[in-house]
């Protein structure tokens, strides 16, 4: 037998990520958001500068599709191995060498001599920008409480598709400019993304409390000179050839046994790609029908996000943007007590009823006789949904999967964002061979087929939940903290538990 001092915290420890102070833990989830939202504009700038790219470069818009594409699917792959890394290793250190290496691929992007090289910077950047999207989910878990959560994610999917749009309009502006084109929309990246590391460097904490007990008890053994103190994290440590199967199989285990997961995955998954879909099929449409220019369409994708911009409230989709985050929360805090996370879901069976509709719109009102006033407000509606889903998809998943929610957020993005690569190839295709209308009435009737899903969910998932051997496991633990069963202890002096 092998006697062993557990380290453990204190309730109200301010040493525990949950228990850091309003300010600390806003300055986290800010950093957080910026890369996220860093990551989101470098998708859409760079797809708004294509026609800037080929002419410098005299590549085909396949190819530089190609580089949209692969961009994304570093998204879904990369997270895979991260997410549960980060979980076992800390966030703070991906964050550091992500936001380096990213700010390094958008240099090389830049200073790219032909396609091939943007291409290979693309997928760089995906694979290191990847992190701005799959540890947000787990960073605002470690930090902010079930009931607390609402209004950092709604930050972090406002982040997300608020810079998606913002990205093109620079990016529109910029490459419209025959002074600057396609290079200096990416090295405005590069000096924001430097700006960035800074930023995170400075303001990042570690916020995985499995971490942090394991830095107090090395602390701790170095002060003493005991090599008995250990944190639970470390008395029942995995080998690093353990970590890193449970890094590649946690996420896709999630992904493909975890029916709540799998529902997400498909119906954001899908939606993903239709917005990745209008990210190809705008710039053409409204040049061709409306005669927009480049700039122009820059500001359209700005149009489609205005329902994030809470602060107009002269706006009419940021006024329903802000109403329905302040109700949704609402209905979160009066059925809580009874739906438990279903009562996350209310607002996103209205969007999945609101997406079909506006694709509809603005599938058969894109025509030079009819205003362009009007399939944009059918984007912006579109838009809206959109920003609900996501944000409901990471809250949701978040509560149901607590300590693992990055695993489950990596599984359902990696379905996400494989539709985000696959769609944009046969985007132009499609739309040449069924016109816009047919192609996006395609869209609407499949996105018809999959509203039910959160109905089905607020009105089953606990039911679905409760033969899940994860969320089981998850509930029993949250049990055993509320009955006091993981009394924590504020220093190496405490009882001594026995380990064999």
């Amino acid at each position: 037998m092998v006697y062993v001092d557990q380290i453990k915290l204190d309730e109200g420890d301010p040493r525990d990520p949950q228990n850091f102070s309003y300010a600390r833990k806003w300055a986290i989830t800010l950093t957080c958001c910026v890369f996220s939202g860093i990551t989101a504009a470098a998708a859409s700038s760079y797809s708004i500068s294509y026609e800037s790219m080929m002419h410098d470069l005299n590549c085909t818009q396949l190819q530089a599709t190609v580089g949209l594409s692969l961009y994304v699917i570093g998204f879904g792959i990369v997270p895979l191995v991260s997410s549960s890394f980060s979980e076992e290793t800390g966030r703070r250190p991906l964050y550091i060498v992500s936001s380096v290496l990213f700010m390094l691929a958008e240099v090389m992007n830049a200073l790219a001599p032909n396609i091939q090289t943007v291409i290979v910077s693309r997928m760089l950047q995906g694979v290191f920008g990847s992190t701005g999207a799959s540890l947000v989910g787990g960073c605002i878990a470690d930090i902010w409480q079930p009931h607390e959560r609402g209004l950092p994610m709604s930050l972090f999917a406002f982040s997300s598709l608020f810079s998606f749009g913002l990205g093109s309009v620079f990016g529109g502006l910029i490459a419209a400019n025959p002074h600057l084109g396609w290079r200096w929309v990416q090295w405005v990246h590069a000096i924001i993304s430097g700006i960035y590391v800074l930023d995170v460097i400075l303001v990042m904490s570690e916020t995985r409390s499995s971490i942090v007990l394991t830095r107090i008890a090395k602390d701790t053994r170095k002060m003493t000179g005991d090599p008995r103190y250990r944190s639970s994290a470390e008395i029942n440590k995995p080998s690093m050839l353990s970590l890193i199967k449970t890094s590649l199989t946690r996420p896709l285990y999630l992904l493909l046994t975890e029916p709540i997961v799998q529902s997400f995955s498909i119906w954001l998954g899908f939606t993903w790609g239709v917005v990745y879909c209008l990210l190809e099929s705008v710039s053409t449409e409204f040049q061709s029908v409306y005669n927009f220019s480049v700039s122009e369409t820059g500001f359209l994708f700005y149009c489609t996000c205005t329902p994030y911009l809470i602060s107009c409230l002269d706006s009419v989709g940021s006024t329903i943007g802000l109403m329905v985050n302040i109700y949704q929360d609402t209905l979160y805090k009066k059925y809580f007590p009874t739906k438990g996370q279903e009562a996350r879901l209310y607002m996103a069976c209205i969007a999945a009823i609101v997406l079909p509709i506006s694709m509809f719109i603005y599938g058969w009102s894109a025509s030079p006789h009819i205003h362009w006033i009007v399939p944009l407000i059918a984007l912006t509606a579109f838009m809206s949904g959109v920003f609900v889903i996501f944000q409901v998809a990471f809250l949701y998943i978040a509560d149901c999967y607590g300590p693992y929610a990055s695993s489950a957020q990596a599984g359902q993005s990696l379905a996400r964002n494989t539709m985000g690569m696959v769609f944009p190839l046969f985007t132009q295709q499609m739309f040449a061979g069924m016109t816009y209308k047919w192609g996006l009435t395609l869209w609407a009737l499949l996105s018809l087929v999959m509203a039910p899903i959160p109905w089905v969910l607020v009105f089953f998932g606990s039911k679905i939940r409760s033969h899940s051997k994860v969320s089981r496991k998850i509930l029993e633990a949250e049990e055993q903290q509320l009955d006091g069963e993981k009394t924590v202890v504020p220093s190496p002096t405490e009882e001594r538990s026995m380990q064999v």
